[in-house]
């Protein structure tokens, strides 16, 4: 497995990320130490969670993906194989993530000190590699969605202030890195000017959705910054939330699949959606190559990756997905999947 820097840091992280985010809802606790353990084994050894997991979220089962991770770090002893990365909810209302009398869950001093406590004590260890912003403290457009403009005049948490929040916990070495999640290129802008103004913790990386059916990353600004300001790409949902591995073809709905149980896909449901994701499906059987395969690897190709989070609730899904790492992506490959994209550009931004 490629091992890469993550951004300015002396982090070493594999180029396959494994998410966690079903543990605690879709995976049980054994299931979730058995993916660890293979990831591990397939030299894996950079894992993403967040508060919030596992998904949907919801109060019963916020927090038990973290909890998932703590008992195998507690069972196996191996906290210091691992490259672990963690975040802390932005502006929303989900108020059972903090306790006491709050309106809104905001990254004030106070709620992110509370979510570092927390987040350190299910995970059973005493540091936490890369804390990331889930989504913005300031209200944006979020998963596909648009902001409503009137939301530009709802104060937020300053950028310098956040930064100052996240530096006491840095300097207690309670956090080694930051990230970002979720962002906009004003956003990442905003917080490199304050920490190199400031002498605060700079910006590692962003998390945000990148597939061959959103390759908005590209065309809107964040390539760019990224690849000039050394912020490392964590691309999550390459595989569209499962709409390119074509298990939902022709309408197919899979028992136990996430669309099955939740129907929270709506992002990668239009006509638009529909005919480049088959574009896709069949390209891939053009090479004979597995579709999940061939969307992760293109994910991993690009320059600007740091890594790509890959999730699965089988292990024959993660075998599939750590695979795709030693696919050969060939100039062929490359000239047809941006064909593809210039005939269907980003259809699930």
């Amino acid at each position: 497995m490629e091992m890469r820097k993550l951004g300015r840091t002396d982090l070493s992280v594999s180029a396959c990320c494994l998410g966690t985010m079903t543990w605690g809802e879709q995976n049980t606790e054994s299931e979730g130490h058995a993916q660890m353990d293979y990831a591990l084994e397939r030299g894996v050894n950079f894992w993403d969670t967040a508060e919030m997991y596992a998904v949907p979220p919801r109060p019963e089962t916020q927090g038990s993906t973290e909890r998932i991770i703590g008992t195998w770090f507690a069972k196996t002893g191996r906290r210091k194989d691992v490259i672990l990365a963690t975040k802390v909810a932005g502006l929303s209302k989900m108020l059972w993530t903090r306790d006491g009398d709050v309106d809104w869950v905001r990254q004030t001093k106070a709620q992110i000190d509370e979510a570092v406590g927390k987040s350190l004590k299910r995970l059973q260890t005493n540091y936490i590699d890369l804390y990331q912003l889930h989504w913005p403290d300031r209200p944006i457009g979020l998963f596909g969605g648009r902001m409503d403009p009137a939301a530009y005049n709802q104060p937020y948490e300053k950028f310098e202030d956040i930064l100052a929040h996240l530096d006491t916990h840095v300097k207690a070495g309670r956090i080694r890195h930051i990230g970002v999640s979720n962002e906009t290129p004003f956003g990442v802008m905003r917080f490199i000017a304050e920490s190199e103004a400031r002498g605060l913790p700079r910006m590692a990386s962003i998390q945000n959705a990148y597939n061959l059916v959103n390759r908005t990353f590209e065309d809107g600004g964040l390539e760019e910054v990224c690849v000039r300001e050394d912020v490392g790409l964590l691309s999550y949902s390459p595989l569209g939330q499962g709409y390119l591995t074509g298990k939902y073809r022709s309408g197919a709905l899979p028992e136990g699949s996430r669309k099955a149980l939740f129907n929270r896909l709506q992002r990668y449901e239009n006509a638009p959606a529909a005919r480049a994701i088959e574009s896709y499906l069949v390209l891939a059987e053009k090479y004979g190559i597995d579709p999940s395969q061939l969307a992760i690897r293109f994910c991993d190709t690009r320059n600007f990756m740091a890594s790509t989070i890959i999730g699965a609730t089988t292990m024959d899904q993660l075998k599939i997905c750590i695979d795709a790492f030693d696919l050969e992506w060939t100039e062929e490959l490359e000239k047809d999947v941006n064909a593809l994209h210039l005939e269907q550009p980003s259809p699930c931004p």
